[in-house]
């Protein structure tokens, strides 16, 4: 039988409302460029949100049509996350820290109509926009400088709207937001997410054994917005009603701290990178913080051993491990340690908090082990994730070829090799794929290859992972000179530059004689690690 409940669509829209209606006075404070705060409201948030979409509309956007970002953490970012989905529009926010050919292709393959750019950001997007199609483009200016001729300033475009426009009607399957994920091989992917799904996203994370938001939160997003979707924060930060602090493009420790002094964030979200950089501030005694008494950081993207942890708690830092991918939203897992686990004792639960967690409500998953069976929750049976629910993909954006990610029953294929133990918690153990965790980032170990393989003194190079101890990875490129020819390293390097962004090269390059391969003749990246498990980079043997 049907229930007797109401159909109510679950859109952003519903959450811009509420913000204006319950938090209006709620601060939202952003960095500048210049080190400077922006301050603002959540009901000028809603105001200027709205005043976007009309701008936006008027301006010829479409339902459906793509509106890319090119921007830093601020206000004005947040206004698109919100402006944008609520007139109909996808956001598409770009990555700043690809090279500008992948910008321009990811940029080209959404079909992006129209850009929103920092001013800070337009010799970067000068590199890429001969490769996209898009019509306007609209400046934030963060420097007070005009939109250059042929652009329009962001402040300019909203003053077309007359505040007297009505959104139009949302269904909740409707597309609200997209992001492209390059940690595989081959060209980048698109993932587009639902209003329904980034509800119920913001929903699941606030709640007490996730990321626990809350109107007393002041909550500061370290990752960027750029990056799936800050992690769904700029979403449940404002269904919460929580306060907003944006650092802009300044993530260097001494300014995050100085923010979460200042401002007494409670609640931040960011990779190991930053907070490794912030204990070392911290542990290094210069300045006394006077931080948050209940200070709490999500740190995703690789593992943060049990050490690392307990060197966070004596500062007061509570870590909270999370795992998620571009195609989950991100939210997949949440490490919090299940009460009768902390009852038996704190080095039990500092083994517990430095897994990646049980699932979050609504997410199905699995492992998968080599000979095609569910692996038992047992804590030691290692096999392949593979997960599902309303906010995980079912396809890519226009890419059929993908569809080998997905398994005849609808589970998505992760990649990552896992265990799950009796309690429900789920620790990665390795990647599928040979791909690279740096600082946050995926670099793909095959894409680096085959460019290096197109020099024409190198017969073959395999890439591999090996530990680094500020980025947690870095590639290492193992090269076989052709007979006869003359290389280095720095020739390598110098000529993957025009193909690949500055943080994707591989640090340092070896010349092997050969490289190990299998049975059926790929590459054996597994002897490859081991050959090279103790290598130490060349600060490392420069410091020693």
């Amino acid at each position: 039988m049907d229930s007797t409940l109401m159909n109510y669509p679950l859109t952003l829209a519903h959450v811009l409302e509420r913000a204006k209606l319950l938090f209006p006075t709620v601060e939202i404070v952003s960095r500048k460029p210049d080190k400077s705060l922006h301050r603002t409201t959540y009901g000028e948030f809603h105001r200027r949100a709205r005043a976007l979409g009309e701008a936006l509309t008027k301006a010829g956007m479409k339902p459906g049509d793509r509106v890319a970002t090119l921007s830093w953490n601020h206000w004005a970012h947040l206004e698109c996350y919100f402006g944008i989905t609520c007139a109909g529009g996808v956001l598409h926010t770009l990555n700043l820290r690809l090279h500008p050919d992948e910008i321009g292709y990811i940029a080209g393959h959404a079909g992006d109509r129209f850009l929103i750019v920092d001013d800070v950001l337009l010799p970067l997007y000068e590199k890429f926009k001969g490769l996209t199609k898009i019509e306007k483009v609209i400046v934030v200016s963060l420097t007070g400088a005009a939109a250059p001729a042929g652009m329009t300033g962001y402040d300019e475009f909203l003053a077309t709207a007359t505040g007297k426009w009505r959104p139009p009607a949302i269904a909740e399957t409707d597309g609200c937001a997209m992001c492209y994920t390059s940690g595989t091989t081959g060209k980048p992917k698109g993932v587009v997410y639902s209003h329904r799904g980034m509800v119920l996203h913001a929903m699941a994370s606030c709640m007490t054994d996730m990321m626990g938001l809350g109107q007393d939160d002041c909550v500061m997003p370290v990752v960027p917005m750029f990056h799936a979707n800050a992690w769904g924060i700029p979403y449940s930060a404002v269904l919460a009603g929580a306060k907003l602090v944006f650092p802009g493009p300044h993530l260097d420790a001494e300014s995050l701290l100085d923010l979460c002094e200042r401002e007494q964030i409670s609640f931040s979200g960011g990779v190991p990178t930053i907070w490794l950089a912030i204990l070392q501030n911290l542990e290094s005694g210069q300045r006394k913080w006077k931080l948050h008494p209940k200070f709490r950081s999500v740190v995703g993207g690789s593992a943060a051993p049990p050490s690392l942890i307990e060197r966070f708690d004596k500062f007061g830092i509570s870590v909270l491990h999370a795992w998620g991918m571009t195609e989950m939203s991100p939210l997949g897992t949440m490490s919090h340690v299940k009460p009768h686990l902390k009852a038996k004792g704190e080095k039990v639960a500092y083994e517990y908090r430095a897994k990646q967690g049980v699932q979050a409500p609504f997410v199905d998953m699995r492992v998968i082990t080599v000979d095609g069976k569910e692996a038992p929750w047992d804590g030691a049976t290692m096999g392949e994730l593979e997960v599902r629910g309303p906010w995980v993909a079912r396809s890519y954006f226009n890419n059929p070829e993908a569809g080998d990610k997905w398994t005849a029953d609808g589970w998505f294929r992760t990649g990552d090799v896992c265990t799950i133990d009796a309690e429900g918690y789920m620790q990665i153990t390795d990647r599928s794929k040979d791909v690279i965790k740096s600082g946050g980032e995926w670099i793909s170990s095959v894409d680096l290859e085959n460019a290096i393989m197109g020099h024409p003194a190198v017969a073959e190079a395999a890439v591999i992972a090996v530990a680094h101890p500020k980025w947690d990875e870095r590639p290492l490129a193992c090269v076989v000179k052709k007979p006869g020819a003359a290389v280095t390293g720095a020739d390598i390097r110098n000529f993957l530059e025009t193909k690949f962004a500055k943080w994707q090269l591989p640090d340092e390059v070896v010349f092997v004689e050969a490289i190990p391969r299998t049975s059926t003749g790929k590459f054996q990246k597994l002897a490859l690690r081991e050959q090279f498990k103790d290598f130490r980079w060349a600060e490392e043997r420069k410091a020693s």
